[in-house]
């Protein structure tokens, strides 16, 4: 066994000790067939208001620009799907199953940091930087090259044995690792579920997102008054939307996560529709202190509860 074969078998050791669900490594290289896709996505403006997915285009296609001397990237998936869903009917105000525990960022980033310490016990002095959904790195695309799944038509990595119910994460080191071989091919074929059930269309082409028509981006990132000509298609989704993800059948292989801090906060398991309705700062403050929700602030979720309220414009 070479010592970039030793060194990955220890790195995926070490991420199935941390609770990492799949561990895949790829030599960190300029991603040169993204650079055109992401320079016609950005043109045709599916970035919307998130002005940030334009900026640092040549680190977002090189991770050398993010770490000197880069050798490897690990991508990493962390399971968020929940054993017990909140209420989802039809008249229930409803929340992505990310966000309905601690912010995935800090959770995540904490084990990203233990990675990195104990492969430098292993291993030695090891120059690298952690990432979960926090710089540009395009994530989707590592995670495929090292073999975790392929691209849905929805744009979400697709894992053929949990679906795509999880957070990605990356490690981008300057340590030569043995890398796993990309994953090809396309176990979508003919199902068009998620584009079908897309209530607004944002899903514009076989794994391209108009990010500007998703519900995700109007529920958080649009910090605008929500435009008239999609009121009455959120389906109650006030903060995030899991359409794309709750009709699609590969998610018929999601099983729950075993990370006690993705548990939503108790109070909101009792949530009604008047809660939600009635929610002041300091339910929202106490609900959400720790939540990816805190986001949108408590002005940007009462936004998005009455618009969904309201039955006209």
């Amino acid at each position: 066994m070479t010592l970039p074969e030793q060194h990955a078998a220890i790195v995926k050791q070490t991420a199935k000790r941390l609770g990492f669900e799949f561990c895949g490594i790829a030599t960190a290289c300029f991603l040169e067939e993204e650079a055109p896709k992401l320079e016609a996505w950005l043109a045709r403006n599916y970035h919307g208001q998130m002005a940030y997915l334009a900026n640092h285009f040549d680190k977002r296609l090189d991770p050398t620009k993010l770490v000197d001397d880069a050798k490897s990237v690990v991508s990493l998936i962390f399971n968020y799907f929940p054993e017990e869903k909140l209420p989802e009917g039809d008249e229930d105000y409803k929340l992505a199953k990310y966000a309905y525990g601690k912010d995935y960022h800090w959770v995540v980033r904490d084990k990203l940091k233990a990675f990195l310490e104990l492969l430098r016990e292993d291993i030695g002095e090891i120059n690298g930087r952690a990432f979960v959904d926090s710089a540009p790195v395009m994530e989707r695309q590592w995670a495929q090259r090292s073999g975790l799944g392929w691209l849905g038509k929805n744009s979400l990595l697709l894992n053929r044995q949990m679906g795509s119910f999880f957070f990605l994460a990356e490690l981008i080191i300057d340590l030569p690792l043995a890398p796993d071989d990309p994953f090809i091919g396309d176990y979508c074929g003919t199902c068009t579920r998620c584009v079908d059930a897309c209530p607004t269309d944002a899903i514009v082409g076989s794994g391209v997102v108009d990010g500007s028509r998703c519900i995700s981006y109007f529920t958080i990132e649009l910090k605008d008054a929500l435009p008239t000509q999609v009121h009455g298609k959120f389906e109650n989704w006030v903060f995030g939307c899991d359409i794309c993800q709750d009709v699609c059948p590969w998610n018929r292989f999601a099983s729950p996560h075993r990370e006690e801090a993705f548990l939503p906060h108790p109070l909101l398991k009792e949530f009604g529709k008047k809660d939600w309705e009635e929610m002041t700062r300091e339910t929202f403050g106490k609900v959400f202190q720790k939540s990816a929700v805190k986001r949108t602030k408590w002005e940007g979720l009462m936004r998005n509860v009455q618009f969904v309220k309201k039955k006209s414009p």
